[in-house]
């Protein structure tokens, strides 16, 4: 009997960043060996990072990504997972998966293992309904569908641009809520998935994402962090923020809820608040920037909405700190690196500017 091919076998990478051997692949070795894996292998380039035997990869570190990019590798962050996103531009497969080396498979509520892979791989391929809530959530699951009342000319949807995953046991929480609540675990396994509306923002967490690199990929920058930054644990938002104001723009979906990972380690309180002390007072005006951003009918690409708003980024947020005005610099360099290695002309844009 054939085997069954894996889905999107031939068209999804799997970008992984690291400072440590990646033991953590064995278990999920039955869901992600048959793709190929980039990994970024951050801090000291010296450093061997040994992979299990049989993953086919390839490895990035801190000097491949100097002579790749050369002076424009200033915009790919150090000694931070920021430096993540290098793995999504190096990439020329249609959709993305990315993960932490710090997550194993978590287990459903029957004791199943998760393929958490293959969720964002269904949630990625079905349409998002972003511009009308439904109280089904997903209305394309298996035993769902549009509510009464939900308009019929709504009910195609948009295309579906990222799939944001959740995690049990260790949750995503900020340095002072870790503080305040260091023994909770999440152990509430929600079977659900939704698109996020049109207009709202969310915190994006890259440890468990997948998304389509060629409706949004130019967007997906994780900023300016970690070494030589006055800013850390702000790069996965920072994207998060960035392309939720183009999807909305564009015409795209994002969904989130399923799949979930085990989050097993928890980083330490007091060295994220020093990493997000100053995210913490700027990101009561980021996010109202955010809200309030509007990209012109001119942009009709990804690269051009996400250079139109590194501009607005500059102009309205540099008011706060001068990083902005070099996170403005880093997004537009960002955007050069991106084209230089990824021609325009040979991309076929599939998303529709929204009236």
């Amino acid at each position: 009997m054939a085997t069954a091919v894996p889905p999107l076998k031939d068209e999804l990478d799997i970008v992984i960043p690291t400072i440590r051997n990646l033991d953590f692949l064995e278990m999920w070795r039955p869901f992600l060996q048959p793709y190929h894996l980039i990994i970024v292998q951050d801090g000291d380039p010296s450093k061997t990072i040994k992979v299990p035997d049989g993953f086919d990869y390839e490895l990035y570190n801190r000097n491949d990504i100097n002579r790749i990019l050369g002076p424009r590798s200033a915009c790919i962050s150090f000694k931070d997972s920021a430096c993540r996103c290098f793995g999504y531009m190096v990439s020329k497969k249609k959709y993305i998966f990315t993960i932490d080396d710090d997550c194993f498979v978590a287990s459903d509520p029957s004791g199943k293992p998760i393929n958490a892979l293959n969720q964002h791989i269904k949630n990625l391929l079905c349409p998002s309904t972003p511009l009308f809530f439904n109280t089904l959530y997903d209305p394309y699951r298996e035993g769902a569908d549009f509510v009464r009342g939900y308009p019929f000319s709504l009910r195609e949807g948009v295309p579906t641009a990222v799939s944001h995953g959740l995690w049990l046991n260790i949750p995503d929480y900020d340095a002072p809520t870790q503080l305040v609540k260091p023994r909770e675990r999440n152990t509430r396994y929600v079977d659900a998935v939704m698109t996020i509306p049109k207009g709202t923002l969310f915190p994006m967490c890259g440890m468990n994402l997948g998304f389509d690199r060629d409706l949004i990929g130019p967007a997906m920058y994780f900023g300016l962090m970690g070494d030589g930054q006055p800013i850390g644990r702000y790069d996965d938002m920072w994207a998060g923020w960035c392309v939720k104001v183009i999807c909305d723009h564009l015409g795209l979906g994002v969904k989130t809820g399923l799949p979930y990972i085990w989050h097993s380690k928890a980083s330490n309180p007091f060295v994220n608040l020093r990493k997000e002390y100053n995210g913490i007072f700027w990101q009561e005006e980021i996010i109202p920037f955010f809200q309030s951003a509007t990209l012109s009918k001119d942009s009709t690409t990804v690269q051009k909405c996400y250079v139109e708003l590194a501009k607005q980024v500059r102009d309205k947020l540099g008011k706060i700190d001068p990083y902005f005005v070099k996170l403005s610099d880093a997004m537009e360099t960002w955007i050069q690196a991106w084209d230089d290695l990824n021609p325009p002309a040979k991309l076929a844009s599939t998303a529709k500017l929204t009236k």
